[in-house]
């Protein structure tokens, strides 16, 4: 999405006014501000678990209140406990082996991002992105002076690119490619055949890729999500890993990232950082040190819940005439394409966009949910099933009521 249209002040320098808002933060904060006023809404915006975060990941951030050495700075990279926690974490969860100065401790996956490409991009590098994408990427891509260079893959093929389209995309000014899986926002999870051969391709090439491991632990249907220096070892050595506890253990709010990629990237990134934010909180660390060495019983529950939602939802939108939802394996998201509803008449309008569609739900059965142009092209609608089973239910039933009337 850009920011085509809206007045910018010449006060702004051009590189933050080119900056175009999160939609989905944006549609999140429209529905909940909606809510707030009374109004009956329902957002498949934000992809927030519903959950709260674990009990004893809350305790001990209660108990690290009180030690007065949170109270005081930290080393900017982050506390050396916590890097160890990932370190260890890396290893039980993936099967890589690092060691803690590859690690920096991040205000959240977001930061991590914005860092990764901050270090390694720079002016008229391009940067390979496969589309659906996050929103996030390309605004970040374009804040290190990069160049975003969308490859799209649709729902015929899964929302999954192939090395065939990503060699027809690459040129010399090629420097690196972003790559997600489990897939934010179409939940598409590569295969470990896919994710070799991607891998295999950058190293040939000498292209980086900085790959987002986020939704690592909610996978469904038996799929994995191998990390890909682990499949690809000799990537290592261009290759930076973005991750957090945001999603896996129902933390969005405690801000709590990292990156871990090579010695002298980690070096210089955290260079930025002790200028940019120095320290994460350090209670909101200790509390993510409880969850990293906690086991994963909390999130396998919240995984099965995922899965029961995610077979809900996929079932309601595909008995949408006009709508074909592909079954995500991973995440907590669908994203299914509408293309075959625009042009036709609802309730006197005719949306010609997904965005304008978004609209349509939104003001017509106050649901919100997010237009595919903030990932990519027109023509599909993010949702997250990261809400409660009656709100889903629901809130896909309007929609159903709404888009059967398409004429």
């Amino acid at each position: 999405m850009s920011n085509a249209g809206s007045p910018i002040s010449p006060r702004i320098s051009p590189r933050i006014a080119a900056i175009a808002e999160s939609a989905t933060l944006a549609v999140d904060a429209k529905a909940k501000a909606l809510k707030a006023a009374g109004r009956p809404v329902i957002g498949f915006g934000a992809g927030e678990p519903d959950f709260p975060t674990p009990d004893y990941i809350v305790a001990a951030a209660a108990a690290a209140t009180g030690v007065v050495a949170n109270h005081r700075y930290t080393p900017a990279a982050g506390l050396p406990e916590m890097r160890e926690a990932v370190v260890a974490k890396t290893l039980r969860d993936s099967g890589y082996a690092i060691t803690a100065d590859q690690v920096l401790i991040t205000n959240g996956g977001k930061q991590a991002v914005y860092q990764a490409f901050a270090t390694i991009v720079g002016a008229g590098d391009e940067v390979l992105l496969p589309s659906p994408y996050w929103t996030t990427y390309p605004e970040c891509v374009k804040l290190a002076g990069g160049i975003a260079v969308e490859v799209f893959a649709g729902e015929e093929s899964g929302y999954l690119v192939s090395v065939e389209q990503l060699e027809a995309a690459r040129t010399p000014q090629t420097k690196a490619l972003l790559f997600c899986s489990p897939s934010n926002p179409t939940g598409s999870v590569y295969s470990r055949e896919q994710v070799e051969a991607i891998g295999k391709w950058a190293v040939e090439h000498g292209i980086w890729v900085i790959t987002d491991e986020i939704y690592e632990h909610l996978v469904y249907d038996g799929a994995t999500a191998p990390s890909m220096p682990v499949v690809v070892p000799e990537l290592a050595d261009t290759c930076v890993i973005i991750n957090g506890v945001a999603k896996t253990y129902a933390m969005t709010g405690w801000r709590v990232g990292w990156m871990i990629g090579p010695k002298d990237v980690i070096k210089a990134a955290s260079n930025l950082q002790s200028h940019l934010s120095s320290n994460v909180s350090n209670v909101s660390q200790r509390a993510a040190i409880a969850a990293l060495q906690g086991d994963l019983t909390a999130v396998h529950e919240m995984r099965v819940a995922f899965d029961r939602r995610r077979k809900i939802m996929v079932k309601m939108l595909n008995d949408i005439p006009g709508v074909q939802c592909p079954t995500p394996l991973g995440a907590f998201y669908v994203y299914p394409c509408v293309k075959d509803l625009l042009g036709k008449e609802i309730r006197g309008k005719r949306p010609q966009t997904s965005a304008e569609l978004a609209n349509l739900i939104l003001e017509e059965i106050e649901v919100a949910v997010v237009p595919g142009e903030a990932f990519g092209p027109s023509g599909y609608l993010r949702l997250s099933y990261a809400l409660g089973d009656d709100d889903l239910i629901e809130g896909v039933t309007r929609i159903q009521k709404l888009l059967g009337e398409a004429k």
